[in-house]
């Protein structure tokens, strides 16, 4: 017998454009298979200014504060997501929210998603599922990436899943095996630098185009440790604006050139961690498909350079898919997660988190 959910996706990505929120509808058959899936209705809700300054502030928040924060957010959470409804005249099954993550230390075992889920759910009149990662923390995992289930249930038709974010993250299909981590940090450092010429972020990468490559920023950036470390491996928004933000802010030069340098940073990055799969895994194929999402899929320059950078290690093909699934498909994939917490089954991947098994990740409320 099918059964059909209706599944509210919330993701409030580190690149604090605004709360992601997507209708997804999922169809499971009586092996509780996923027979089909479609993203009905999807829109974000920019934050306020004060919301943006405060959670750029929380990492080095006081208990009180972070704490009062956590209930705000949810109860902000939960009107977002109820207006969003209303004004559609859509009607849902429950909610999933990923929260915004203030703090990501797996190797110090913990992770923190700002977002109280009573608060979210008493505020939406719906069920709530959240906190997805600390089971994967608490089983040995880095809690992260989540992106691989909805990959390996959704979107099999690709060899490699990249996400453009405010961190870009990569998986890749093996057979019955999926392997996926963070790769460096990507439209966290590309929107702080346009935010200097007083906008949100680089159109298409037109700033960028016009710039030119400082060689001594490339060599600061790519000298991370991080980028030699073997998978399973993550980054938190902390490391990311402690290291490529900060030094990218700091570095004298034109903001054009410090663009075009960053998007360069990323290709490479991208490319090298390309070859370190292939080489550890032992890839072979004439020809490789790459599904490419998140906010940097706009940026025309970055892929021009993943595309120039990639070609010297693989014969790649990427895809651009519709706007919905490039913009929401983190909101997708919560909704997923949401889908799986309710139905008992695993949504964290410990062959991609390191976890000493598979994690059925999310604390669930009721309104």
């Amino acid at each position: 017998m099918m059964k059909t959910y209706r599944v509210v996706g919330l993701m409030s990505g580190s690149s604090l454009d605004g709360l992601d929120m997507a209708l997804c509808t999922f169809a499971l058959n009586a092996s509780n298979e996923i027979d089909s899936w479609a993203i009905e209705a999807a829109e974000t809700a920019p934050f306020p200014d004060d919301l943006v300054s405060r959670l750029k502030q929380l990492p080095n928040a006081g208990a009180l504060e972070l704490a009062k924060a956590h209930a705000d957010f949810g109860a902000w959470m939960g009107r977002q997501t109820r207006h969003f409804l209303q004004r559609r005249q859509l009607e849902a099954d429950l909610v999933a929210s990923h929260g915004h993550t203030v703090f990501h230390y797996p190797d110090r075992h913990f992770t923190f998603q700002l977002g109280d889920g009573a608060a979210l759910a008493v505020n939406c009149g719906l069920p709530v599922v959240c906190d997805f990662r600390t089971s994967d923390i608490a089983l040995g995992g880095q809690g992260a990436p989540l992106a691989p289930i909805a990959d390996k249930l959704l979107l099999t038709a690709y060899d490699f899943c990249l996400n453009l974010g405010g961190i870009a993250n990569i998986s890749c299909h093996l057979g019955e095996k999926y392997v996926a981590f963070d790769i460096c940090g990507a439209n966290q450092a590309l929107n702080a630098l346009a935010s200097l010429l007083g906008k949100p972020f680089d159109d298409q990468g037109k700033i960028a185009t016009a710039g030119r490559e400082l060689p001594a920023l490339s060599q600061l950036l790519d000298a991370e440790a991080y980028f030699s470390e073997p998978y399973p491996k993550s980054l938190g928004n902390h490391w990311v604006q402690t290291h490529t933000v900060k030094n990218c802010l700091a570095f004298e030069g034109d903001v054009a050139d410090k663009l075009h340098t960053v998007c360069l940073h990323i290709a490479r990055q991208i490319a090298a961690h390309l070859r370190g799969l292939i080489d550890r895994e032992g890839l072979v194929k004439d020809n490789f498909s790459m599904l490419v999402t998140g906010g940097g899929a706009y940026n025309n320059f970055l892929l021009d350079c993943i595309k120039m950078t990639c070609k010297e290690v693989i014969t790649l093909e990427p895809v651009i898919p519709d706007a919905k699934t490039i913009s929401y498909k983190e909101a997708l994939l919560m909704a997923l997660a949401g889908l799986l917490r309710l139905e008992n089954t695993p949504n964290c991947m410990a062959t991609v988190t390191g976890a000493s098994r598979d994690a059925i990740g999310g604390a669930v409320y009721l309104p």
